[in-house]
């Protein structure tokens, strides 16, 4: 699934991060005790992905990692920035166990 807005549009970006979260969830099932390195792996590989791109921004990524369950999962983001220039990416991944959000902020730099 894709969210795009201006800024961190690309579908690069999207494939980037797409590609991290499969890379270290991909074939795991939901487990507490990986969590924190689950999430530190995936905005750490997809940071190091994007500053590679060389597009002239500054990011922010985060992550969100849940085991399903009945209850769901719901997120929300609101930014107060340049519109024209600015942009986020949303990546969202899941599997049987556990649902992941990959949210990317991407902040122009002006020279």
């Amino acid at each position: 699934h894709i969210a795009f807005h201006r800024g961190c549009t690309s579908l690069q970006s999207h494939q980037q991060c797409m590609s991290c979260v499969d890379g270290v969830l991909g074939g795991e099932d939901y487990n507490h005790d990986n969590i924190n390195q689950w999430t530190a792996n995936i905005v750490e590989q997809s940071l190091t992905h994007l500053v590679k791109l060389g597009k002239a921004y500054k990011y922010i990524v985060t992550c969100a990692v849940v085991q399903k369950s009945a209850y769901g999962f719901h997120t929300a983001s609101s930014c107060f920035w340049d519109t024209t220039a600015d942009g986020t990416c949303t990546v969202r991944w899941e599997n049987r166990t556990m649902n992941c959000v990959v949210n990317v902020f991407a902040i122009a730099i002006v020279l």
